[in-house]
């Protein structure tokens, strides 16, 4: 039971500093952010800060950690899980994640420009998150689907691809001002599903 409380005390902690370092982090970048400026941001101590992380590349990290947890609860919330036909569940996920996408931009475009400032170590267990938890959601999804409708392609790289896809309004979105959002999304989702031969 103390364990317990512990992690969720940990868990509500960090998505403290998370919330407060992203406040910093979208206005000044991630390279110019100090520590100090972390931890009043998210009202605590430099001590208090220090006992949850051990550098700013821990920030960095949780930050990714928290995208995908938000990403995750919003596909939940969706319905996805209770779905039997892969092409629904497919369709659901490619709507709901870029409409998360879409929701939480600056986010997303934080993250996939500051996240060559971490060092080695942290990017590699970054992109080993992003890989198991990312593209593994897509790779699960197409491998459903290819059970009942044969996909043409290596369902590793489909599963990469898609998931490169689905960032696009966020980072080059600034292109399309002449497009409505929702007119975007859904060419989006069917470009998706065409690539994959599910749409004709």
């Amino acid at each position: 039971m103390a364990s317990t409380q512990k992690a969720l005390l940990v868990e509500k902690k960090h998505k403290q500093i998370v919330e407060g370092a992203c406040r910093i982090f979208f206005k000044k970048g991630y390279h110019p952010t100090t520590i100090r400026e972390i931890a009043k941001a998210c009202g605590m101590s430099m001590g208090q800060l220090y006992h949850y992380i051990s550098s700013k590349d821990d920030v960095l990290y949780l930050v990714h950690e928290h995208m995908q947890a938000v990403w995750r609860d919003h596909l939940k919330k969706s319905g996805i899980e209770k779905m039997n036909d892969p092409r629904e569940r497919l369709n659901r996920a490619l709507h709901h994640t870029i409409e998360f996408a879409v929701e939480n931009r600056k986010l997303l475009q934080f993250i996939y420009t500051e996240s060559k400032y971490l060092d080695k170590k942290h990017l590699r267990v970054v992109l080993e998150m992003d890989h198991k938890n990312v593209i593994g959601f897509w790779r699960e999804q197409l491998e459903a689907l290819n059970k009942h409708k044969a996909l043409k392609g290596d369902l590793e790289f489909l599963a990469s691809l898609v998931a490169y896809l689905l960032v696009f309004l966020p980072l080059r979105g600034w292109t399309l001002r002449d497009k409505s959002i929702e007119d975007s999304k859904a060419l989006l989702r069917d470009f998706v599903l065409r690539g994959l031969g599910v749409l004709r």
